[in-house]
């Protein structure tokens, strides 16, 4: 894989990616966006729309669980139409349904149209990843880190813009992010090729193919513990904005350090913990960390400065997390890219739609302690299943070292 050019003994560094890789990056972090930019406005919504707490971290579920079902057609349609008409499909949606999402006067239709959001989201990040893999000229790692520092920076800077719209209304993120959808669209349709190698090379996928690929435990395995894990990033996400006492303008700048946290930490430090402790160890130890963080969460509910302080600490913990077993999961099994990309998703994400919702109902029914304690409970459980299938996964860590 050495490059022609003899200025670059090695693969081309990280920066050093096509124009149709940073058009594909710049899109990934508006659409990554969305899901920090409701996170200042979740209270004012809850307020305005006279809706219960539960009720309000449904804008989470009813993305997530769109999500988690429709990256199961992500591939057969990438496979059908290609990578940039699926990327360009899924920007409009977003855009459209974000858009009518502002325009929205109840929090059940918010709600549904969040669910319409999570679908174009399915269609564009789950191609975004592969794209990002696919066209960069500097092997799977770098690629990885790339996309994950799109999520991060999408991730960081959605809560402020959040917070600075949502502190005019709590209707001005809707119609922000269809605003920056649109802008993302012209960029991509400017500066991503058309394909002529990428589609050649890829057969077309079958609805089942995800399924499929779960058969290999590995796969299976990441899946699962995402499925776990993502009930701590989600009930941190989704709830603790309910019980940190902040306006919008306050609750945007403290996920904003959590994201800025989360994006520093998956470009920098991910990579240095899996050369030096291997893919497998490091996941672990952030899940165990993020696990005990959780748990402090939920014993000092009401100390505001510690709430603060453990939010933004976790996005350290969850931006290692998000590198790594991203990186293990385009190395577990022998499917294709898109198909892998695709069955991990569909699990992380129904994790992610059952946690907000129960994490709601959790602290309506006990007290605003218990949602964190049982998230903390849930993400150790990942790293039961990760350490007792340890003989399933331990490949992962040779594959990466000979790229």
């Amino acid at each position: 894989m050495s490059s022609s050019n003899n200025q670059l003994p090695h693969n081309p560094g990280l920066l050093q990616q096509p124009k149709a890789v940073w058009a594909v990056f710049f899109a990934s972090i508006i659409a990554f966006m969305g899901l920090g930019l409701v996170d200042p406005i979740l209270p004012a919504i809850s307020e305005q729309l006279d809706a219960s707490q539960s009720q309000t971290t449904l804008l989470f579920t009813s993305y997530n669980a769109v999500m988690a079902i429709a990256m199961l057609i992500t591939g057969t349609i990438t496979s059908r139409i290609g990578m940039k008409k699926t990327l360009l499909l899924g920007i409009v949606i977003i855009a459209v349904f974000s858009a009518l999402g502002g325009a929205s006067n109840g929090i059940w239709q918010l709600v549904a149209l969040r669910g319409g959001w999570g679908l174009g989201n399915a269609l564009f990040v789950a191609t975004a990843l592969t794209a990002i893999v696919t066209l960069s000229n500097s092997g799977n790692a770098k690629a990885i880190i790339l996309y994950e520092a799109a999520v991060g920076l999408g991730i960081s800077v959605g809560p402020l813009i959040g917070g600075a719209l949502g502190g005019i209304s709590w209707r001005g993120p809707f119609y922000g992010v269809a605003v920056l959808m649109i802008i993302a669209f012209i960029g991509l349709s400017v500066l991503m090729p058309k394909e002529k190698r990428v589609v050649t090379e890829t057969k077309k996928t079958s609805l089942l193919d995800p399924f499929r690929a779960l058969k290999h435990r590995s796969l299976l395995v990441f899946g699962i513990s995402a499925a776990l894990y993502n009930f701590g990033f989600f009930t941190l996400l989704a709830y603790a904005p309910f019980v940190l006492g902040l306006d919008a303008h306050g609750l945007g700048f403290v996920f904003l350090a959590w994201g800025l946290l989360l994006a520093i930490t998956s470009i920098f430090t991910a990579p240095k913990l899996q050369q030096r402790f291997g893919t497998v160890k490091s996941m672990c130890a952030m899940l165990i960390l993020f696990g005990l963080l959780l748990f402090v969460m939920g014993i000092w509910t009401s100390t505001q400065w510690l709430l603060i302080a453990a939010v933004i600490a976790a996005g350290a913990l969850l931006g290692n997390n998000n590198t790594l077993i991203t990186t293990a999961v385009m190395n577990a099994s022998p499917v294709e890219r898109s198909t892998a990309s695709a069955a991990y998703s569909f699990l992380r994400f129904i994790g992610g739609a059952i946690a907000p919702f129960l994490a709601g109902k959790l602290g309506e029914v006990f007290n605003p302690n218990v949602p964190f304690i049982v998230a903390g409970f849930f993400v150790l459980l990942s790293v039961v299943v990760i350490w007792s299938n340890t003989k399933h996964i331990k490949h992962v860590d040779e594959v990466e070292s000979a790229h």
